[in-house]
């Protein structure tokens, strides 16, 4: 990539999905709904999402004029944000395009999530995209259970791509992670013990077994 960020439009997820092998549309539908199946998630969903976000490459460049502080140049005031919810896609392979296309067979409006972090298999290995729901500071869609409308109204919603109940995370994906999480944390003051993965606080195991718990949170840690 060339360390520039790359706008999303309606007509490249129009021509995106209608290339995408068909193959490739049922997986990511299907993980999708294994990964929304628990209730709660519908409730809060009062603001469109939808493709209108950036993505950004893997290797951010600061002498090219890019850092990750940039998804702090939201569109809307920032929001009071009280807590982050990890998740992941259940697939091995994903994109912005297909999962808003799979969040929005569901009934969602639009990609429910506010960031999403590629393991090289749609999304390049690392490469971070910023929802168009954490834009606007909208209510995310990423959360079931008895206390899901609570976390959708209040938590970030983030998404790895893969899935962690059958194979690891890379490397450059966990890394993101921990960047994007710690900037998140030091910018809104979010308490590490209200940083929680999506099994904490609804029925499912996302985002699956093989999430290396202890060493994301002793890397939070460490960059506080």
């Amino acid at each position: 990539m060339d360390g520039t960020i790359a706008v999303d439009g309606l007509g490249g997820l129009m021509g995106g999905i209608a290339r995408l092998p068909r193959a490739r549309v049922v997986w990511g539908a299907l993980g999708v709904t294994m990964t929304l199946v628990t209730g709660a998630l519908f409730l809060s969903d009062d603001k469109p999402g939808g493709i209108g976000g950036v993505s950004l490459p893997a290797l951010v460049a600061p002498a090219g004029g890019q850092s990750l502080e940039s998804v702090l140049e939201v569109r809307e005031p920032m929001g009071e944000w009280s807590a982050i919810v990890i998740d992941h896609t259940g697939t091995p392979y994903a994109t912005a395009e297909t999962l808003d296309e799979a969040h929005r067979a569901r009934g969602l409006r639009g990609l429910g999530y506010h960031f999403v972090i590629g393991n090289g298999n749609g999304l390049g290995d690392g490469e971070l995209h910023v929802g168009s729901r954490w834009l606007t500071q909208a209510s995310g869609a990423h959360t079931g259970g008895e206390d899901g409308e609570w976390y959708n109204r209040h938590a970030i919603g983030i998404c790895l791509v893969g899935d962690g109940e059958r194979r690891g995370f890379t490397d450059a994906q966990m890394a993101r992670l921990t960047e994007l999480v710690s900037l998140l944390r030091r910018e809104l003051d979010i308490p590490l013990g209200d940083v929680v993965l999506h099994r904490d606080v609804a029925p499912t195991n996302s985002p699956g077994r093989s999430f290396p718990a202890a060493a994301f949170y002793a890397g939070l840690e460490s960059t506080r």
